[in-house]
């Protein structure tokens, strides 16, 4: 197996020089906006929230329904809050506001606690078809894109935070041949993935056993980790902050964030 698309990142980072070439300014470290939430759970959007501060994002905004106003509105001051449906998840009314709100932002971070709801599957469907910056996708928010032709594969500008799991189920709709199965050896995987991502515009962090994975554009990294504990929220604010302060060099960024984002 060639070793020209699979670099393996240890105790140093691969790429260096994007921690002297990051933003000093706050100002110029960029704008994140955070979506998730629903009537019952937010931790997903909160937890993002706080990962990307720590990342070191200029400035960051969370939205989140309209049902958890009342509660949030003075503990989470930087929230803002789109139209629900009455179970509580976000409305297909929602979806002029978060263009708004996503044209503020740099990137923008679907971070989860969304429910399983089919107008918010409409929304996000909508969203990520007329919106055509940076989108980073986690935990539940994954599940809405699941299917054939998946924005999560086909569409520009797009990461999966993404457990095996469910990334088996993105690859038994979306290519490859190969099934991704959790039996496999890491050097396996990584080849899929540099196939997969290849021939689409998507790209993916994924955790195989101790390491985990970064595949854009047909490169890989590994990144070898300790972590027990859930790591797809964080993961996924390190990763969108590095990927819009660098977003001409995405496989670089990613890289990198992972370094970061498991110290």
């Amino acid at each position: 197996m060639a070793d020209t698309y699979w670099l393996k990142q240890t105790a140093k980072p691969l790429f260096p020089d994007l921690h002297w070439s990051r933003p000093e300014n706050k100002r110029q470290a960029g704008k994140l906006l955070v979506v998730g939430g629903n009537a019952h759970g937010f931790a997903a959007p909160a937890t993002a929230y706080g990962a990307a501060l720590k990342a070191g994002i200029g400035s960051a905004r969370v939205l989140l329904p309209d049902k958890l106003q009342k509660t949030l509105s003075k503990l989470m001051p930087e929230a803002e809050f789109a139209p629900s449906t009455l179970s509580g998840s976000f409305s297909q009314k929602a979806l002029a506001q978060l263009l708004d709100s996503a044209q503020w932002a740099d990137g923008v971070l679907l971070a989860g606690d969304f429910g399983h709801n089919s107008e918010t599957a409409i929304l996000l469907d909508s969203f990520l078809d007329k919106y055509e910056g940076q989108v980073t996708v986690a935990q539940d928010g994954l599940d809405y894109f699941l299917g054939r032709n998946s924005p999560l594969i086909e569409r520009a500008d797009t990461l999966g935070v993404i457990d095996l799991g469910k990334l088996q189920k993105l690859a038994k709709h979306n290519r490859p041949a190969t099934p991704v199965l959790h039996s496999m050896m890491l050097a396996d995987l990584v080849e899929i993935l540099h196939d997969w991502t290849t021939g689409n515009s998507g790209q993916i962090i994924t955790r195989h056993a101790d390491h985990f994975i970064v595949a854009s554009c047909g490169q890989v990294s590994t990144t070898a980790t300790a972590q027990t504990s859930s790591w797809q929220i964080e993961l996924a604010a390190y990763a969108s902050v590095w990927w819009l302060q660098q977003p001409n060099r995405p496989f670089e960024a990613l890289s990198t964030s992972l370094f970061e984002g498991t110290k």
